[in-house]
Order: structure tokens, then sequence, then C-alpha cells
């Protein structure tokens, strides 16, 4: 079983930002993608910056060239730095881990959120 742990989250004024991290444990499985989601209230849970298989990176439009992904070597814990922070970044950020088995069965693990809350 796979477990996340997510900090960093916290209370910023826009135009600011936040470094969010987490670290995965329990298995020795390669991870496959790691990356972090974040659902506002009333929102559905929406894709914010992840690495994929190949190591390529995906970013929301909404984030691109504000947000960075980073990861260490082992490629266990995943790093989200936030720039310039607007309001409607505010959400639950939650990392996310997908693990591919032979011949192709998925187990997606969650974090247990962290809040991120961008004041105007």
């Amino acid at each position: 079983q796979v477990q996340l742990v997510e900090s960093g989250g916290g209370l910023v004024q826009a135009g600011g930002s936040l470094r969010l991290s987490c670290a995965a444990s329990g298995t020795d499985l390669s991870i496959n993608d790691m990356g972090w989601y974040r659902q506002a209230p009333g929102k559905q849970r929406e894709l914010v910056a992840t690495f994929t298989t190949g190591g390529s990176t995906n970013y929301a439009d909404s984030v691109k060239g504000r947000f960075t992904i980073s990861r260490d070597s082992a490629k266990i814990t995943v790093y989200l730095l936030m720039n310039s922070l607007k309001p409607e970044d505010t959400a639950v950020y939650y990392c996310h881990a997908r693990i591919v088995t032979f011949p192709n069965t998925v187990f997606d693990y969650w974090g247990q959120g962290t809040q991120v809350t961008v004041s105007s």
C-alpha cells in the first residue's frame, strides 16, 4: 500500500508563492505517474501538474508559466513550486501516484490533501 504524505500548503496573498511537497512510501514498485491535482469548493478535481511514465510533464493551461513540478532523483518525492498565485488557485491540493503492474492493472493512490488559500 502506497502512502503519500503532503506538506506545504497554507495562506498566501495574491502574487505570492508556495511550495508543496509529497513523499511516497510503502512500495518497491516503480511509480509510473506522480503529480498534483486540486479541487476547489463546488468543482471537480482537476489536474494541476504531473510527471508521466516517460518522464515528461503535463500542466494545466491555467498554471503554465507559474507552477513548476519537480522531483528527487529517486522519483519518490515530488514538489510543486507555485508562483504568482491567484485567488482562483485556492483549493485543496492532492498528491497522486499511479502504479501500473503487468499486464495492465492500474493502482491509483491519493494523499490526504493540503489546503492552499490565496487571498486577494
